[in-house]
């Protein structure tokens, strides 16, 4: 079994039963994922699993401080002993560093978790920030507008995307660029 399968297998228990709806967003994380293989070769398995594996922080029994980037990488990494890459991959993804600092947990996070490629990082941005709540494909924009609208203009959530969102959108620009490249009739 690839470590997408696993991965795949882990979220769904984790997370289809006590929270299908994050289980619908999660299956559209990795559907795109899986499309981005001609720009990610080699690293196009370890990417999927990291897309199956972005939310599982938000999972019930997984809850620690509340912060689900942080949570779900410590799990990945005390439970599973997962591959650093990866472990990486979720503790850091769409700009995590930005809701870190408004938690008061920025430091946590980089002292326990490095940062990966930022290659990696902005193609699993890509994927979760152009994915609705339900699992559909959707525009950047619009993705973060639905965060603020599900939060709030004073939740932290909604400040921590107001903060991240250059950071967003950068990383799914320079995703959108490089598949641009490799298309039929692309720079590339």
């Amino acid at each position: 079994m690839g470590q997408a399968e696993w991965a795949r297998d882990l979220a769904k228990e984790l997370l289809e039963q006590p929270l299908p709806r994050r289980w619908a967003h999660t299956q559209g994380v990795a559907a795109r994922a899986e499309l981005l293989a001609p720009i990610l070769g080699q690293e196009s398995d370890l990417l999927t699993a990291s897309a199956w594996l972005h939310d599982i922080g938000y999972a019930p029994q997984l809850v620690d401080t509340g912060f689900h980037p942080l949570d779900g990488a410590r799990y990945l990494r005390e439970v599973h002993q997962a591959d650093d890459k990866l472990v990486r991959l979720v503790a850091h993804h769409s700009c995590a560093v930005y809701e870190a600092t408004e938690r008061g947990l920025l430091d946590v996070l980089n002292e326990e978790f490095d940062r990966e490629r930022p290659e990696l990082v902005e193609a699993l941005t890509y994927c979760d920030m152009t994915t609705s709540p339900d699992g559909l494909p959707l525009d950047v924009d619009v993705r973060l507008a639905e965060i603020h609208s599900r939060y709030g203009p004073e939740h932290l959530v909604s400040r921590s995307i107001t903060n991240a969102t250059p950071c967003i959108t950068s990383a799914v620009r320079a995703v959108q660029v490089a598949l641009a490249d490799v298309r039929p009739g692309g720079a590339g």
